[in-house]
């Protein structure tokens, strides 16, 4: 079994890996980092996407020999340094953007992706941003209040 290195949430790790294993399984399984989801298998819902090398990727897609050498950055790393909650995180909280709480990763991820390429989205452009990530409880509207708050943008967004 090959072993392969990279940078995850600012420190360097590694495991001993199955050529077929993936990505979100060797970061639960062989790296502890549990706080990515495994929703689908089949890149669908979204819970398990982590960034690589700054790109948000659905992680159950990407096998982890492939990220031999990556920055990957879960959900654990998001906190703030002090461990409090960074500002996408704390709107999710604010805004009822999570429920059962099983996207919730996969979704503060996606959205984090977003606002650092988008800062200022409209509901619109949150809303197709958020097209790959699935969520069975909240309806998405606290979700995108969540990240239109997180932007520093009008959260009082009429349901539609």
């Amino acid at each position: 079994m090959p072993t392969i290195s990279m940078n995850v949430n600012g420190t360097s790790v590694s495991a001993e890996v199955e050529n077929r294993t993936v990505l979100a399984a060797a970061l639960r399984e062989n790296l502890g980092m549990t706080g990515t989801h495994i929703g689908c298998d089949t890149s669908q819902c979204g819970a398990c996407v982590v960034h690589v090398n700054g790109k948000a990727v659905k992680s159950c897609t990407i096998f982890a020999v492939e990220a031999d050498g990556a920055e990957v950055s879960t959900i654990e790393g998001q906190a703030d340094a002090d461990g409090s909650l960074n500002v996408i995180q704390q709107a999710f909280q604010d805004h009822h953007g999570l429920q059962c709480g099983f996207c919730t990763p996969g979704m503060i991820m996606t959205a984090a992706a977003l606002l650092e390429e988008n800062p200022k989205p409209t509901e619109a452009e949150i809303r197709d941003h958020l097209e790959g990530n699935i969520c069975r409880c909240t309806g998405y509207q606290g979700i995108v209040n969540a990240i239109m708050a997180a932007s520093g943008q009008n959260s009082a967004i009429a349901a539609e």
